[in-house]
């Protein structure tokens, strides 16, 4: 019995304290950025993450996501990434797990991009 007890307790407290968002999708979602016209700098929290058309991971997080594009002779533009509830993040609600939902916000897994791609257009200077 006692052998049962521990075993029933050791399983509640890991399903208690998963954190199912941030195992099962990560913290970065893959974007892709394209511009007209290409070869602009993508930049993130003042981070060159790549040369457009291209893929880069942009870490998730509960605030305003920002991306900038930058070209010589045209206008930088900066885009808002939106987001959307990651309904990975339920799997810790149905299973009792607030410790769980706690690191999925801290690790901004309970939202995730959507769209995955962006398409912009730069202005002449």
């Amino acid at each position: 019995m006692k052998r049962i007890l521990s075993f029933v307790l050791g399983l509640s407290i890991v399903l208690s304290t998963t954190s199912c968002a941030t195992i099962f999708t990560g913290t970065k979602d893959s974007i892709t950025f394209t511009t007209t016209p290409e070869g602009a700098k993508v930049i993130h929290k003042g981070v060159e993450k790549c040369l457009t058309p291209c893929t880069a991971e942009i870490p998730r997080g509960l605030g305003k996501q920002m991306v900038m594009f930058q070209k010589e002779g045209f206008e930088t533009k900066e885009v808002k990434l939106t987001k959307t509830f990651n309904p990975v993040t339920l799997l810790n609600i149905l299973l009792g797990g607030a410790i769980g939902v706690g690191i999925d916000a801290a690790t901004g897994s309970l939202t995730k991009y959507s769209p995955k791609n962006y398409t912009v257009d730069l202005e002449h200077k």
